[in-house]
């Protein structure tokens, strides 16, 4: 996919995410389907934090090859979903929708010989992989899941409450 392609694709997903959050309930928004599942709330601001952080590590592995990524008990991860609820979601979903412009230039600034760049993850799971692997998976596939999480909790609040 051509980087154009790529920051559209990247918009789409976060624009679906900010217009099928805002028309919920606070209910709805701040609700778990379990003590380990996120709320959605905690996804956005989950997206809001990790979106730019993946734009970092791949600028900066481009200006200087070394060891990118980090685990899931990563600080500003876990901080963003830990104070999600402390924020307001118009806030979170101007955050996010924010990201976009990121996106747009940092991305745009990318060439085909940069996305070829190959580093070594902080992650033993992904190993050495090209910058595109970042573009594609923590970043364009990463928004992808959100959304089909997001879907899957108002999916799961609404039969909850039918059985109610």
């Amino acid at each position: 996919m051509a980087m154009n392609e790529t920051i559209a694709a990247i918009h789409q997903t976060t624009d679906e995410i900010v217009e099928l959050t805002k028309g919920l309930s606070d209910e709805l928004i701040l609700w778990k389907p379990t003590e380990e599942k996120w709320s959605i709330q905690e996804v956005v601001c989950h997206l809001e934090e990790a979106i730019p952080y993946w734009l970092h590590e791949l600028q900066d592995t481009l200006k200087k090859p070394a060891p990118w990524g980090r685990g899931l008990q990563h600080e500003g991860r876990l901080a963003a979903v830990s104070q999600a609820h402390q924020r307001s979601t118009a806030d979170a979903l101007e955050g996010l929708a924010n990201t976009k412009q990121q996106v747009e230039t940092i991305l745009g600034s990318i060439s085909e010989d940069d996305l070829k760049l190959e580093a070594e993850s902080r992650n033993p799971r992904f190993g050495i992989k090209p910058m595109s692997f970042i573009i594609d998976h923590l970043l364009t596939d990463h928004l992808v899941t959100h959304l089909k999480q997001i879907r899957r909790n108002i999916e799961q609040f609404e039969a909850r409450k039918l059985t109610n």
